[in-house]
């Protein structure tokens, strides 16, 4: 029975209707030695509760998209085939453009969310540069399938969960593809082709969208066999004009880190409520060592660069949890480089859907300017004053990356 299927929901909520009955019923009707009645009566609390339990679990995990499977809750995935090393640039010097085109097998995708606005469709794909083998969830814009539109490519925007998350999260809780619909028919929004691949890669672990070798090529998997995947099955404009990457909370670091290491494969970034020293997320693989830290850290990279890259970045967050990162960022960015920084009050929503649910049509009314011919040249930012970062952290710690472990607590 799947974990987020509709069977297993109406499972828990029989379950645990009748365990709230069983009490009323047998409680006082127990016969035989005492301590049979005491054992009993405690089973029955004892199924009450962890029923209760279950049905709170499955409806939040319904609602927000944090563990796709059996196997991601149990922590038994392994979606890395190998990780071999693939060098500075996560390609291993193969030359992509001559690697064949593969046709995907396409069928739709199952789950809350997954049959609104059209359809979402998933394939399994088969990472040829990176070792990694999991789902890509992919969904066409109004456009897609006219007449007119035949010979048009369209730009894309993939899609990044937070940890844990599941890759249906944006269609599943934030129901992007609900949300845009109207928006691209109306031509408010471009047609985006909206592309979601798995990140929960490793049991127990999120892998910061590294490359580590040995372990796994996140990294690569996101920016090269992902695109690759999509290019060979989709009209899909090239790279990096046509595209971009968004995500929230981990997603976040990882969409913004993507775009500042490799401006040659994407052209914008949107980041809601994320962080840029990878110890950001206390369980992420990237924050393992002082280097890894510093080679995934966005904030350190885009410092570092000798020419600015031509990319935008969309970043928003509350005080102490994604506004910092995004002030710092834009603190070292140069022209042509941009960042757009929007503090959101605590009165929001939190670390939450909620609050990265309302932010889907402006996000995209962004990248709609930021891919188009409208594009702004001036980076801008806020000028409320800053506020301590998550868990303790300065500003100036989690831009350095000088922030400890102890002190990362965010989990999503």
């Amino acid at each position: 029975m799947s974990l987020t299927g509709t069977p297993f929901l109406y499972t828990a909520v029989v379950l645990t209707i009748v365990a709230l009955i069983l009490p009323l019923v047998l409680w006082s009707r127990m016969r035989g030695p005492k301590v049979v009645r005491v054992a009993a009566r405690a089973l029955m609390l004892l199924f009450a509760q962890a029923t209760a339990v279950t049905l709170v679990f499955v409806m939040v995990n319904n609602e927000n998209n944090l563990y796709d499977n059996w196997a991601d809750l149990l922590g038994t995935g392994n979606h890395v085939q190998q990780a071999a090393n693939l060098g500075k640039n996560g390609t291993g010097n193969i030359s992509l453009k001559r690697l064949p085109k593969v046709k995907q097998a396409f069928s739709p995708a199952e789950g809350p969310g997954m049959r609104a606005a059209g359809g979402v469709e998933v394939t399994q794909l088969k990472g040829r540069v990176s070792g990694v083998n999991a789902e890509v969830y992919v969904w066409l814009p109004p456009q897609y399938r006219e007449p007119a539109y035949r010979h048009h490519k369209f730009p894309v925007v993939e899609l990044l969960p937070g940890y844990p998350g599941s890759a249906k999260a944006w269609f599943g809780s934030l129901h992007a593809n609900e949300q845009l619909l109207p928006l691209m028919k109306s031509g408010r929004v471009a047609p985006f082709i909206l592309v979601a691949p798995r990140t929960n890669l490793l049991a127990g672990v999120d892998t910061g969208c590294a490359n580590i070798t040995g372990t796994v090529n996140a990294d690569t998997w996101l920016s090269v066999d992902v695109p690759k995947m999509v290019m060979d099955n989709f009209r899909a404009e090239p790279a990096p004009s046509g595209w971009a990457v968004a995500g929230y909370s981990a997603g976040a670091h990882c969409a913004v880190k993507l775009a500042v290491a490799h401006p040659d494969r994407y052209r914008a970034a949107v980041g809601m409520s994320g962080y840029n020293d990878p110890i950001g997320e206390r369980n992420s693989l990237a924050a393992a060592s002082p280097a890894l830290r510093a080679e995934n850290n966005p904030y350190l990279l885009l410092k570092a660069k000798k020419t600015p890259p031509p990319i935008a970045l969309y970043i928003s967050g509350e005080s102490g949890d994604g506004y910092e990162a995004g002030t710092a960022l834009a603190s070292v960015a140069e022209a042509p480089t941009t960042v757009h920084v929007v503090f959101l009050p605590h009165s929001a929503g939190g670390h939450t859907m909620a609050l990265w649910r309302p932010q889907v049509k402006s996000v995209f009314r962004w990248l709609t300017l930021e891919m188009g011919k409208n594009r702004p040249h001036a980076r801008t930012g806020t000028t409320t004053p800053h506020g301590r970062s998550t868990a303790g952290s300065t500003h100036a710690e989690l831009a350095s990356g000088t922030s400890s472990r102890a002190g990362a607590t965010r989990k999503r």
